[in-house]
């Protein structure tokens, strides 16, 4: 098992090593997209299968979780590039992002929207094999990941435009797999931008002091002492829309098992940052993916037991 460890590291040495020499920019292309912190398209995806299993009552198309798996890679990326090129002038003066490629000039303002382009031509031409209603919802969510990176210098609400963006795969992912969407979908739309906004918000606390010298603006300046009530209210509002969902659905115990852990989580999550230090504050951002896929085992849980071949 050592020797076989051995050999995959030293090949992955030579491939990185090749890569310099081929393309000496791979590294700064890789930290642009953020394809080396996958947290961001976790805390994207997860709600993307929510709808596609709800849509599907159960196992969704394999074309169309393929569809959006990749899409929600690319568009993560995607909007990593835009909001970079928002911020490239202001992300040299903050200690966690003074190393990204545009503020150290690893790589070109040009290049970049190039690469913007590139990713979101790429995610259209997966939208293109799904249905029309899709592609006209596809126009409106490119907006939003376009727009959300600017708002920061407009109000102190980027989170909730950060959360609408979000948030946009799962009408765009329930219409793929169902061609419709039924009034369930906006209130799982609802719930996810509640929760993009209260884990936003945590991250945001981790820039604050940052943000208010170089006049940034967000929801935890917005929210300043009552941080904390706010992030907590936020996602009591989110547990509400799963739960209405959930009565809409007509779902059963695993859901609601599901439901009940992940409101604990959540809770475990804000006792966590009580403290407001920026490495609690950013160690509960990375881990709140996990209440999405708890969410997700719920409607999984449901589906499986409500399937006809289910025992």
């Amino acid at each position: 098992m050592l020797v076989s460890l051995g050999i995959i590291l030293i090949n992955t040495t030579v491939i990185t090593q090749q890569l310099d020499n081929l393309w000496p920019a791979w590294r700064a292309w890789v930290a642009i997209t953020r394809l080396d912190k996958p947290i961001g398209s976790y805390l994207l995806l997860w709600p993307t299968l929510w709808a596609l299993w709800v849509a599907a009552e159960g196992v969704a198309d394999f074309s169309n979780i393929i569809i959006f798996v990749i899409g929600v890679f690319l568009m993560r990326s995607a909007g990593c590039v835009i909001n970079d090129i928002a911020d490239r002038k202001v992300d040299g003066h903050v200690e966690r992002t003074k190393d990204r490629p545009l503020a150290t000039g690893m790589l070109s303002t040009k290049h970049a929207v190039i690469g913007f382009v590139v990713l979101c031509a790429l995610a259209f031409g997966l939208v293109l094999f799904t249905n029309t209603l899709t592609i006209y919802l596809s126009f409106a969510g490119a907006a939003l990941a376009a727009i959300y990176p600017f708002m920061k210098r407009h109000t102190h609400l980027p989170q909730v435009f950060l959360g609408a963006a979000f948030s946009w795969a799962i009408p765009m992912a329930f219409a793929a797999q169902a061609d419709a969407l039924p009034p369930v979908v906006w209130l799982l739309y609802a719930a996810n931008l509640v929760w993009t906004v209260a884990y936003d918000t945590l991250y945001a606390m981790v820039d604050r002091d940052c943000d208010i010298k170089i006049g940034v603006k967000s929801t935890a300046i917005l929210f300043g002492e009552l941080d904390l009530f706010m992030i907590g209210l936020l996602q009591v509002l989110n547990i509400m829309c799963l739960w209405l969902a959930a009565g809409q659905l007509a779902l059963s115990w695993p859901f609601y098992l599901a439901l009940a852990i992940g409101a604990l989580f959540l809770a475990w999550q804000l006792w966590n940052v009580r403290s407001r230090s920026r490495e609690n504050c950013f160690a509960e951002f990375r881990r709140s993916h996990w209440f999405g896929l708890i969410i997700l085992f719920g409607f999984v849980g449901h589906y499986a037991l409500a399937s006809p071949l289910a025992p």
